[in-house]
Formats: C-alpha cells, structure tokens, sequence
C-alpha cells in the first residue's frame, strides 16, 4: 500500500511541476501579450486578468460537490482540458471577445484543478506524510514557476505574435501532460480518506457541514489574511510602492521576484525539518510574525532618501522575507485543510478554502494598487503591518480550538495509543483472579 501511495504521489507531483513549468512562459508576459502584442489595449489587457479571477470565483463553489461525487480524477482531467484549451485559444485569439472567452476557459481550469490535485494528494498521503507532500508540491511548482519564466522570457519577442504562440501552446501542452498523468494515477485508499471514495450519493449540506465547523471557518478568516496580505500585494500594491515609492528600476523588481523564489527554493527543505515536529498554529504564528519585518522593511525602504542601494536592499529582502514564510505555511496551511474535513468533505473543504484565497487574490491587489496610487502609501504599509500581526493572532487562537493530532499529528502519532490493550490484560487479570 505504502509503495502504491509513493508511486501514485510522485507521478502526481512530476504532472503538477511540469504544468507549473509550462504555465511560468506566460504568467509574466499575459498583459504585454494583449496590450501591445496583439494591439487591444491596456482596458482589454485589464478585463483578460480580471475574468481569470472572476471564472475562478464562479466555478469554485461547485468544484468540492462535483470531486467528493465523482472523485478527484475526472474533475482534475476536465479541468486540464479547459485550461489547455484557454492557453492555446489566447496565443490563437487576435480579438477582444476571444481573448476573454479564452481567459474564462483558463481561469475555470486552473481554479478546477487546484483542489483536486490537492484532493489526490490527501488521498496519496496520510496524516504524518501530509506536510512533506504539499511542501514537495509547492516547491516543485515555485521552481516549474520559475525555470518556465526564464525559459519563456529567452523565446518571446514582442515584436512577433509567433514566438507568445509558441509559449502558450507550450503551456496547454504541459496542461495536458499533468491530465494524463494524473489519468492513469490508481488511487490507494489511505487512512485519512478510507471512505472517501466516491459512492454516487451527494454529500448532504455539505456548505452547512463546513460552515457549521469553527475551525474550518477560523482557518478560511486566517487564510483569507495570509493571502490578500502576501500573494494578492506581489503583482500590484507592492511592486506599485517598490517602483513609485522606493523607487527602484522594473529590471530590479525582477531580482526581488527572483529573491523570492530563491529563499523558497533553497528554504523549503529545510524550514521543513525544524517544523513539522511542531504545533502548526504556531508555525503560522511565526510566519505573521516574520512578515511584519518584512512589511516594516518595505516600510523603511521608502524612507531612505539618498541611499538607493539601502533601499534596493530592504525591498529585496522583503521578498525574500516573504519566501521565507511561505516556505512555512506551505507544511502546515494545505494538510491541516485536509485534516480538519469530515472524510466525504474532503473535495467541499478543499474548494471552499481554494475559493477563499482566489477572493484575497481579487480583492488584495485592488486594494493595493488604490491606495498607492492615490498616495497612500504609509496607510498602505501600516495596513499590512497590523494584517501581519493578525496572522499571528489569528493562529493561536485557532491552535487553541484544535485537537493534539490536528495541531502536530507527528507528535500524536509517536505517542503510542494502547487503551484496548490495556482493556483487554485488565480483563484477562480479573479471569485469573477469579
């Protein structure tokens, strides 16, 4: 059963680092791609990244039914499909209205796929391997992420529609590969998830159930926090500030991307040693504790006057602070999601929190580029700073709600569980005594 698991995880996790791959050639060129590429302006430009996050939004809240019905199998095979279909329709699409239809495939299918790859991996995992296998999965997808925007950015020209074509049927090939990986997966029964498997009969009150579970609803606050505070700034509010504020050069924006992805690339493994021996709540607790250095450090980058290379460097390190936290959070958010859900909610319990962090990613970075736009840059970090602190909060609170095994389950696992032993010798004393 365990080579099973193990077999089934690793072709899982090779599936997903590839489309991560394949997705980095175009992630940072989509705007320029619409805007200037194609000629349809920065408003297009602007309706193509909304309607990746507002399909998202729209198929989220159905995509947990549709896995603990039929499975994950199916729903990540669809949604490989849809994705693929919207990359090679938007390097194919030379108009508004094709472009956007294009944008809502791909949306749809990336937000399809996210909860059940992560479905797959509960159900390839157990409680104590949990950690190892997400932290595996978002450190193959930061360095897919990143090779794939490398590569990318040596093969495009802007001045050629060819050479973006040639990314984005790159990218719908990598989709499709991650389908037929995960297509030929035989998926183990596992511990956690032993009657998971789908018998055809819906879930009843399954939103009920999930919002009716305190815990779950205090992580989904928590998450909704962690996101819009780190991943729904990178693209807007912070590198608005890093660019208006600190005044650094786009080209450095880039090495402080790049700082990011290194400190998760070189951290993940070994931030994972020291905490998955440890309470999560106070995992996360650490991390609200690390971004509000960072936060203070990009506060202090646009205070520096006179001292570019200061404040390049506090912004760098802002990112990589960010990478260091995230290189935390990836052990300890995704599992104890997994952990928290009744076994035929694992799909409703994954979708709801995927549907939570795409609302921090929509509303994060509007709120972000508003307030730096309009010169509201110290309310700005201000804001961040206190949301960073509440992480901190918010995590302890949370650890005090849950049980030992769902707070560090390799702590629960070690302790030896011998109650119907002890029952069973007691009772056997008692036979001989009489």
């Amino acid at each position: 059963m365990t080579t099973a698991m193990g077999a089934a995880l690793r072709r899982i996790q090779l599936g997903n680092a590839l489309s991560a791959f394949g997705n980095g050639f175009t992630v940072p060129y989509l705007y320029v791609y619409v805007a200037k590429v194609r000629d349809l302006g920065a408003s297009t430009a602007g309706v193509v990244l909304a309607m990746l996050a507002i399909s998202a939004l729209a198929v989220l809240p159905l995509t947990g039914r549709a896995i603990d019905r039929r499975g994950p199998l199916p729903v990540i095979v669809v949604g490989t499909v849809s994705a693929a279909l919207g990359a090679l329709g938007l390097g194919l699409s030379s108009s508004e209205a094709q472009v956007i239809a294009s944008a809502v495939a791909l949306g749809a299918g990336i937000a399809v796929i996210q909860p059940a790859l992560a479905t797959m991996i509960v159900w390839c995992s157990t409680t104590v391997t949990r950690s190892r296998a997400f932290a595996t999965q978002f450190f193959l997808n930061n360095l897919g992420l990143g090779i794939g925007g490398l590569v990318g950015g040596l093969l495009v020209d802007e001045t050629h529609a060819s050479s973006f074509v040639r990314l984005f049927a790159i990218e719908a090939a990598m989709f499709l590969v991650l389908g037929a990986a995960v297509a030929t997966v035989r998926l183990p029964r596992a511990p956690k998830v032993e009657d998971a498997v789908p018998t055809g009969e819906r879930p009843q009150g399954a939103w009920r159930a999930l919002l009716a579970d305190r815990r779950m609803v205090w992580l989904c606050v928590l998450g909704f926090v962690l996101f819009f505070a780190c991943y729904g700034q990178f693209e807007s509010g912070l590198a608005a500030y890093a660019t208006e504020v600190t005044r650094i050069a786009p080209a450095t924006l880039g090495i402080a991307l790049a700082a990011n992805t290194a400190a998760i690339v070189v951290a993940q493994f070994v931030v994972l040693k020291l905490v998955e021996r440890r309470r999560r709540s106070r995992v996360m607790a650490v991390v609200g504790l690390i971004w509000t250095v960072a936060w203070i450090a990009a506060g202090l980058s646009g205070l520096v006057h006179g001292a570019q290379v200061v404040a390049t460097a506090l912004l760098i390190s802002t990112y990589a602070l960010f990478g260091i936290g995230e290189s935390l959070l990836s052990p300890t958010v995704a599992p104890l999601v997994a952990d928290l859900a009744p076994a035929s909610l694992i799909g409703q319990y994954n979708s709801a929190f995927a549907l939570v962090k795409q609302l921090a990613l929509a509303i994060g970075p509007a709120v972000g580029a508003l307030m730096v736009g309009h010169g509201m840059s110290v309310a700005y970090i201000g804001m961040l700073v206190v949301c960073a602190l509440g992480i901190t909060v918010l995590s302890l609170r949370l650890g005090r709600m849950l049980t030992p095994a769902q707070d560090n389950p390799h702590r629960a696992a070690a302790v030896p569980a011998r109650p119907a032993e002890d029952a069973v010798d007691g009772a056997e004393a008692a036979v001989a005594v009489a």
